[in-house]
């Protein structure tokens, strides 16, 4: 399970006198927690490793966002501190797929459902994400959606 490769990792960074990288896993174990007490009250709980394969897509997403912002800002020093997160956060994502192997995709599940036009993103997005949602940055994907559909 990620989750103990996560632990396992914070124990190591810890030893090894790594502050940086004991941070961010610290910050991981947290949010990871946070999810874990939000699906206490959801009707339909989660897989393990997919509840926490989703906080780390949302955490790598929100890096991405604010490296994005501060380096427009000029603010070298905050946007290198995020990418040393984002690095770490990656670190346990699953292999992510490449943009020609991710068309590939799009096409097949294109023609599965018959979708033809931009009235069917929605579909075709929605069966992407159902069969490889932990292997995309779906901001990405819906994008390349869009093109193959237009």
């Amino acid at each position: 399970m990620i989750r103990d490769t996560i632990k396992q990792a914070t124990i190591t960074a810890m030893k090894a006198g790594e502050k940086d990288r004991t941070a961010a896993l610290r910050l991981i174990s947290a949010k990871i927690k946070d999810r874990d007490i939000e699906q206490r009250t959801a009707a339909k709980p989660m897989e393990d490793d997919a509840l926490v394969i989703d906080t780390l897509q949302k955490m790598a997403k929100q890096r991405r966002e604010s490296i994005e912002m501060y380096q427009q800002g000029g603010r070298t020093e905050l946007a290198d501190k995020e990418q040393a997160e984002l690095v770490v956060i990656e670190e346990f994502l699953p292999q992510q797929l490449s943009e020609d192997e991710t068309r590939a995709i799009i096409e097949t599940i294109k023609a599965e459902l018959g979708a033809t036009g931009m009235k069917d993103m929605g579909k075709v997005v929605a069966e992407l994400k159902a069969r490889h949602g932990t292997e995309l940055d779906m901001g990405k994907a819906s994008g390349l959606v869009k093109v193959a559909l237009a």
